[in-house]
């Protein structure tokens, strides 16, 4: 039995009961050991959240990192950013689940390093806004408030994907970006009418 088969049973479970009502019993369960066993691997149900936040977190950054240092602009990048993210999460729903809805269940000595990887990971978002407004192809002012958008929108998407509805995350994701960049880009000028105010 490998650490990363119970992190995964751990987030199926998560993802089932939610974090407060799922136990250690129901993991060991998943993964067919003996709870006492399960504790040779790990040494309790907040050390499994925050791995698993970690892991979620670290496979967001990789991507981002790697879509943020391509020579392209940043509306290209935006693009792209959103659809790597989208595509992500819902490749990896379970995981990202825990992410977005179970970090509120870390205990306070843990959620200190936890708030470290997501404000670095937002961050690069940031980053990409500040790039497109350096560049005047973003004319909104506030990264903060545009991430923030940004991730609302794109995060619930785990609530409601259909591996069998009728568009794939690809489609989504640009249609996402279509929307987010349509509030971001800069607009040339609208003409004035001349004798209206």
């Amino acid at each position: 039995m490998t650490r990363q088969a119970i992190l995964n049973a751990a987030a199926q479970v998560f993802s089932q009961k939610g974090f407060h009502a799922a136990s250690m019993q129901d993991i060991a369960e998943a993964v067919n050991l003996q709870k006492g066993s399960l504790y040779h691997h790990v040494s309790s149900k907040q050390e499994i959240l925050a791995l698993l936040l970690d892991q979620a977190l670290d496979l967001l950054i990789e991507h981002m990192e790697t879509v943020i240092a391509q020579p392209l602009p940043a509306d290209a990048k935006l693009r792209l950013a959103t659809a790597e993210y989208l595509t992500t999460i819902l490749e990896h729903k379970e995981l990202a689940g825990v992410l977005l809805l179970e970090h509120r269940s870390l205990d306070p000595d843990l959620a200190a390093n936890h708030k470290f990887g997501r404000d670095r990971f937002e961050g690069l978002w940031r980053d990409l806004v500040r790039q497109g407004m350096k560049e005047s192809v973003f004319t909104y002012s506030d990264p903060t408030m545009a991430v923030l958008a940004i991730m609302g929108s794109l995060n619930w998407a785990i609530t409601w994907y259909r591996p069998d509805g009728t568009l794939t995350p690809a489609q989504i994701a640009d249609q996402f970006a279509e929307l987010i960049l349509s509030g971001l880009r800069t607009r040339p000028e609208m003409p004035t009418r001349s004798g209206l105010i």
